[in-house]
């Protein structure tokens, strides 16, 4: 999803009126047209006014895109506007498709951009290019001091152009490195792995709804059934914040009979309702399934989740989704401008909406807030289970993904495990097979001891409290002598130790370095076969699926009595 700037400061506040000018045929609908024909032409007044008299020049163009800014963060974060030269986002947001090397560039602050992650068979793997490749020039342009949009803007362009890109590759002897590359139709796959895990049980890892995904879960799906010893399906939507909706009901067609009620949209007005059905034959209505979720499965991924619970068909296992019931639609502007605009709500079978944050209902500091579990309703599944609406779908089977913590949270984004991968696979041109690599004891010595003390920055929380602690013992007068030897005593005990710190959080760790060096190898197939092997939300979903009186007892209605088998 695009994300939004926040311009609401004060200076620019009143130019929020301008947007409406640039969607007055919408606006011109609403009831009181007189209040916004008023507005308007105060604006206009305005706007002309500190033309000819503020004291420095304003560029209209980034006076609209202010505007049109703070107007919509005002109403949701979903409702967009994009320009024409942002038109690719709304392109890769439905179809999963760009033109361009096929890679991931990131920025490092003050470093430059980087490559990321080539993705497999792309043009840019092809052409030699790795994670940890620092992007020099492209054609004849220095890029070294551009942000990573600047860059991602020069490498995509027209399928079948060619460009230039000149990298610096750490760790090999002639480290200044040209390819020359030619630019391809991207489709970024919608399914990174599919395939069996725990012996009989079939998954597959959906990251998005585009409009490819039906037809790939579908393909998928067929395959992993062609297996015999696969006896359940695992759909893992952690992370898949959603999409376009009508993928969503095609994926839950899979395994639902046809013309089978997936949800409701409700937009303006009593008559603005639309029902959405299944319209095929499904692949199978019977194999037990699980849908994995946390707190960033969102839109239509909640779509394909809470239906599916709903009717009884899935049992859900993780964490809480993200909880985003609304329905968005893209409407054409001037200047060939597109706006994402939110239409309508949705309701799932049960009759529920599972909107987490109601933006219409706001704070007076402008904040919301979402719905307290207290002011949700009860809502009943197909056999007659209870749900509730608001604050997203809670899972059947609760699982608690562990808080990241500040040394972990700096390992990742200082890229501490990033850039010893690219030291690893430098100096190790091969390694075992995803299913096989095992990060062991030498691996994660020469990790510890790759970081230099010096450089790593984190929040030491004992030490901070601990400080805080003296000081309003001082402030309070308890400090003495005595109190002074026990502070010292707990101050040497509490004394902050990297080392020790990076043992204590060895298996976080493990997590992040493993999977940043199986990527190098096996790009992000490879990546979700290691993080599957320590994923205690996919073993809580294993042991569901091998235990079917279980399994059924969970999508049974309180009291029902299962045969036991």
């Amino acid at each position: 999803m695009k994300n939004k700037h926040n311009f609401l400061n004060g200076k620019y506040f009143v130019l929020a009126l301008l947007a409406a000018a640039t969607i007055s045929g919408i606006a011109a609908t609403r009831s009181n047209k007189g209040e916004i024909t008023r507005n308007l032409d105060i604006f206009n007044a305005l706007y002309k006014e500190l033309q000819t008299n503020y004291v420095d020049s304003i560029s209209a163009e980034k006076s609209i895109n202010t505007a049109i800014s703070a107007m919509l963060n005002d109403i949701d974060p979903y409702t967009e506007y994009y320009s024409s030269s942002n038109q690719d986002d709304i392109a890769l947001m439905t179809s999963g498709e760009y033109a361009g090397i096929g890679a991931i560039i990131m920025e490092k602050p003050g470093k430059g951009v980087f490559i990321s992650e080539p993705y497999l068979g792309s043009p840019s793997q092809k052409a030699g290019l790795k994670a940890g490749d620092l992007i020099m020039m492209v054609d004849n342009d220095t890029v070294t001091s551009w942000h990573s949009d600047q860059v991602k803007n020069k490498l995509t362009g027209q399928a079948g152009t060619p460009l230039k890109v000149q990298v610096k590759r750490p760790y090999a002897t002639d480290s200044i490195i040209t390819v020359n590359i030619v630019r391809e139709k991207i489709q970024i796959p919608t399914i990174p792995y599919y395939g069996v895990v725990k012996d009989n049980i079939g998954y597959i890892d959906l990251s998005s709804f585009t409009d490819k995904s039906g037809a790939e879960v579908r393909n998928a799906l067929i395959e992993l059934k062609k297996n015999p010893k696969v006896k359940s399906i695992i759909l893992d939507l952690r992370g898949n914040t959603g999409g376009l909706l009508e993928e969503a009901v095609k994926i839950v067609g899979l395994f639902v009979p046809k013309n089978t009620e997936v949800l409701r949209t409700r937009g303006k007005g009593v008559m603005n309702e639309k029902i959405y059905k299944t319209t095929t034959s499904p692949v199978d209505t019977e194999i037990p399934l699980v849908i994995l979720t946390d707190g960033n499965t969102a839109s239509a991924s909640e779509i394909t989740a809470g239906a599916l619970q709903d009717l009884d068909r899935a049992v859900i296992v993780g964490s809480r989704s993200f909880g985003k019931g609304l329905v968005q639609t893209t409407r054409p502007l001037p200047y060939d401008g597109i706006l994402k605009v939110t239409i309508a709500k949705y309701y799932i079978p049960s009759g529920r909406l599972i909107q987490a944050i109601d933006y219409s209902h706001r704070n007076p500091d402008g904040s919301v807030a979402r719905i307290p579990d207290s002011l949700t309703n009860v809502f009943k599944t197909l056999h007659g289970r209870e749900v509730r609406d608001g604050g997203g779908i809670t899972p059947d089977i609760k699982v608690e993904y562990p808080e990241i913590n500040r040394l972990t949270y700096n390992i990742i984004v200082d890229h501490w495990a990033f850039d010893y991968a690219t030291k690893f696979a430098a100096q190790n041109p091969t390694i075992a097979p995803a299913d096989q690599f095992v990060l062991t004891d030498s691996i994660f010595d020469d990790f510890k001891a790759y970081i230099d003390p010096k450089k790593f920055n984190y929040d030491k929380v004992c030490e901070q409290m601990l400080a805080a602690l003296q000081k309003t013992a001082e402030a309070e007068g308890y400090m003495n002598d005595s109190i002074k030897a026990q502070f010292k005593a707990l101050e040497g005990m509490l004394k902050h130790n990297l080392d020790h710190d990076l043992d204590n959080n060895r298996r976080a760790i493990e997590e992040i370095l493993a999977g940043e060096i199986i990527k190098r190898y096996y790009y992000q197939q490879g990546q979700v076969i290691e993080a599957l092997k320590r994923d205690e939300t996919l073993d809580s979903a294993a042991v569901i699926l091998n235990d079917i009186n279980r399994y059924k007892a969970l999508l049974s209605a309180p009291g029902t009595k299962l045969a036991k088998k």
